[in-house]
């Protein structure tokens, strides 16, 4: 008989990210990918912590600042920015954003769309200001 060995569980798009945003915003202030890495429970390799940190950084979501041969990455957004930049990067590369968009609203339940509805109520009252 051959002995199974269990595969870790492969995480889903963007779930790194949301973890490594999540510890970085429970720092004190700026911290290492070495910090990082031991928060999420050295579980991931300390190359794809900084390979998230990279990827962070590309869209917006992390600053980094040098720190000795390193750097200190502190985070810039939170996770409901990081997850409007992903709509946004969606919706930008669709055609017909009007179709989109309608789709995106239509499909909205009852409390989503009221919520929504006062959202856009607050940013054009704040835009007339």
């Amino acid at each position: 008989m051959t002995e199974h060995r269990r595969r870790p569980r492969r995480r889903g798009q963007g779930e790194l990210e949301a973890l490594v945003l999540s510890a970085l915003s429970e720092a004190d202030g700026p911290a290492s990918a070495g910090w990082v890495q031991e928060r999420l429970g050295g579980d991931l390799a300390y190359t794809t912590v900084i390979t998230i940190l990279t990827r962070l950084l590309a869209k917006g979501a992390v600053t980094r600042e040098r720190a000795g041969r390193s750097f200190a990455w502190t985070p810039a957004s939170d996770q409901a920015g990081l997850a409007a930049h992903k709509m946004r990067k969606v919706l930008d590369a669709e055609s017909d954003r009007e179709a989109v968009l309608a789709s995106f609203v239509t499909g909205l339940g009852l409390d989503d769309e009221r919520l929504l509805r006062e959202l856009l109520g607050r940013a054009k009252g704040e835009r007339e200001d």
